[in-house]
This record gives C-alpha cells, structure tokens and sequence, in this order.
C-alpha cells in the first residue's frame, strides 16, 4: 500500500478491518485546516480508494484532538484565491477565473461522494465551515460529544458553495433548520445533529468515534462488494430523482449485478451458518 503515499493525509489499512481503509486528515497544528493543495490531495486519495479492489469502505478523520477541520484556512485563502490583487481583469473576467475554482473545488469535494465504496466520517472537535462540506458527501456521519459544529460561511461573507447548502437539506430532511444554522452561523452540538438526523451515531470521546466507524465500516466490508457499492449508486440515484425514475435505473442496474456469484455465496453461508465470503470486485 505505498502508493498511499500524501503530504497531508495518512492512509492507512487496520489490520483488524479486512479491505478499510482509514483516510486522516493531517494538519493538526492548523486545526486541519484546508488549502488548496490539500483539496487535490483528498480528490486524489478517493479517486484512487474508488478503484481499488482491496478497499470496500472507508473512514475519514482528523488527526489531534482538538479538530476534525476548522475548515478554509483563511489565511491561504486570503493570500491566494480571494486575493483582489489582479487589478487587470475586468469583473467579468474574474468572475470567470473564479467560478473555474469554485467548479474544482466542488468537484474535489464531490470524489466523496461519487467514490464507488461507502464513506463513513468519524467528527471531533471542531468541524466548521468545510468540515459540513465533507460530511454531508459522505454515505454516513457520526461524532464525539465534543463536536462543534457550525455552517460558517456567512461569518466570512460567503455563502456556502461546496456543497452544504445543497446536501444538507437532503440529508436532513429538516428545511427550516437547515436555514436557521446556515444564515445564522451558529454553532450546534452533538445531541442536536443526532436529533435533526445529521449524525446516526454519538460516541463519549474521539477515540470511541474513530473505533465505531471502523467496526461499522468493517461490518460493510464484510457484505458482498457487488451489493454493497450498487446499493451506494442506487441510493444516491434514487436521491435526486423520482421514484419511478430510481425503480427503473435499479431495473436497469439489477439486470446485470443480480448475475453475480455472490448471491448463490450469500444464500449458501446462510444455510450452511458460515461467515460468507466475496471475490474482489
């Protein structure tokens, strides 16, 4: 696995979780905070852990114990793209430049989310800003007691273009108070993101959050690859479309996964009472 080689994250492969891997965010002395480089580097990770047939799930974290990511360092940020240095461009040209980030951006955000293996994100700490971005492109969410979380772009004069102001809503399921944390910026604990259904999970500390994403991730890695990674596609499908739309791509998607050996094994270790096993896929 040395091709998992990155300057601001660690991959790595529990040996107690047979095909996860657990990707961290690495920059604890900036809170996990994120810059331009570390966006290529997680699209890159989860392009790479998409395709790969000895990985079937996946945890996120952050390293240290004070943050999962506080999310854009605005520093860089301040520095580099939101710089109004360039005084030779006219608005529309500019406007131009940036929207080419802001695509990039997205997209970086988006390999999560259209990675082919189930992601699971473990938060701390403070998970600001970004922190809401990844999470809700990831399949699930739990946390520590400690998390704070927050919807902070309006803090900085933005509103959230990665991707919280279009999934959160989705995944929660609650509009209004979707509205209220993304244009108030205020800041939300562990039992009101299990309430309102952001997190599933809320474990005492970090380190019983990290060990709960990778027994559930183990758990996924565990079931037929084949089921597992269409049941991903057909949900996140199913999601933005209707009903009768979802029934007839999982026709579709059915028609040929449901050939798969891993039917006949799975139906076979449930006679036989034996733990089942899968081809890589």
């Amino acid at each position: 696995m040395s091709a998992y080689t990155y300057q601001y994250f660690n991959v790595t492969f529990p040996q107690d979780h047979q095909y996860v891997a657990h990707v961290e965010i690495n920059r604890p002395d900036k809170l996990n905070a994120f810059f331009e480089a570390m966006w290529l580097e997680l699209a890159a990770i989860f392009n790479q852990l998409s395709s790969d047939p000895s990985v079937r799930s996946i945890v996120l974290t952050g390293a240290g114990d004070r943050a999962f990511t506080a999310g854009l360092d605005v520093k860089a940020a301040s520095e580099g793209l939101l710089s109004d240095s360039d005084t030779t461009l006219d608005p529309a040209r500019k406007s131009v430049i940036m929207r080419r980030h802001i695509i990039s951006f997205q997209s970086c955000i988006s390999t999560i989310e259209k990675c082919e293996k189930p992601v699971i994100v473990a938060l701390h700490g403070i998970a600001l800003g970004l922190a809401i971005d990844i999470s809700v492109a990831a399949d699930v969410r739990v946390c520590s007691s400690d998390v704070r979380f927050a919807v902070k772009e309006v803090d900085i004069g933005l509103a959230a273009d990665i991707g919280t102001l279009t999934r959160l809503p989705k995944v929660v399921g609650n509009f209004g108070w979707v509205k209220e944390v993304s244009l108030t910026a205020r800041p939300f604990g562990a039992q009101e993101a299990e309430r309102v259904g952001f997190v599933s999970r809320v474990y005492g500390t970090k380190g019983e959050a990290v060990k709960g994403a990778l027994e559930l991730a183990g758990l996924m890695a565990s079931k037929s690859p084949v089921a597992v990674q269409g049941t991903k596609e057909l949900l996140n499908y199913s999601r933005d479309h209707t009903v009768e739309e979802g029934l007839r791509y999982t026709t579709v998607w059915n028609s040929a996964m449901v050939q798969t050996k891993d039917v006949s094994d799975a139906l076979l270790s449930g006679i036989q009472k034996r733990k089942a096993t899968f081809a890589k896929l």
